[in-house]
């Protein structure tokens, strides 16, 4: 009797077990969840104690969590939740002491690379170059200190600073 029982509650386990895995085969769409900001290890190494909260914000973003209670405390959180793809949670929370960061404390963060191979699919994805070669810039020509003006374009500042850059007026002269 014993033995039937427990078949019959392991025939239970097994039988919704294989019908999640046909729902989830079956199931067309499943909303991304995306929550919070995203910290990558650069940004973390980025900051210093004594930096200002201006100079936080920057670095990381605007935070998640901010608290009345708490003023001298930011958390950063971050979820995620894709199809067939490991559920995605971080957590940072950054310490202040008057207008001044004193330390910082969470999750070991990933790069930036890491986090891309961890949340591609294909887990084949390389994270793009984000700097250019040198003969990728020589392509584009270097502005000369005498080269003229375009038309519309601000006067040169009088002294060695450096020049503001005009843009073209949104809608034609009257």
């Amino acid at each position: 009797m014993l033995a039937v029982l427990a078949a019959a509650l392991g025939a239970c386990s097994s039988f919704e077990q294989g019908t999640r895995g046909i729902a989830d085969t079956l199931t067309l769409y499943r909303p991304e969840v995306v929550q919070g900001n995203f910290v990558s290890k650069e940004q973390v190494a980025a900051l210093q104690p004594g930096m200002s909260r201006v100079q936080v914000r920057d670095i990381l973003g605007t935070p998640l969590v901010t608290s009345l209670f708490h003023g001298d405390r930011w958390d950063y959180v971050f979820t995620m939740k894709r199809q067939r793809v490991e559920p995605q949670n971080y957590r940072l929370t950054v310490f202040f002491k008057g207008d001044a960061m004193e330390r910082f404390e969470g999750d070991e963060m990933p790069t930036e690379a890491e986090f891309v191979q961890r949340i591609s699919r294909a887990r084949k994805a390389k994270v793009p170059a984000l700097e250019a070669t040198e003969d990728q810039l020589a392509k584009f020509p270097a502005a000369s200190a005498d080269a003229v003006p375009p038309a519309g374009a601000a006067p040169a500042p009088a002294d060695n600073a450096v020049p503001a850059l005009s843009y073209p007026p949104l809608e034609p002269a009257r």
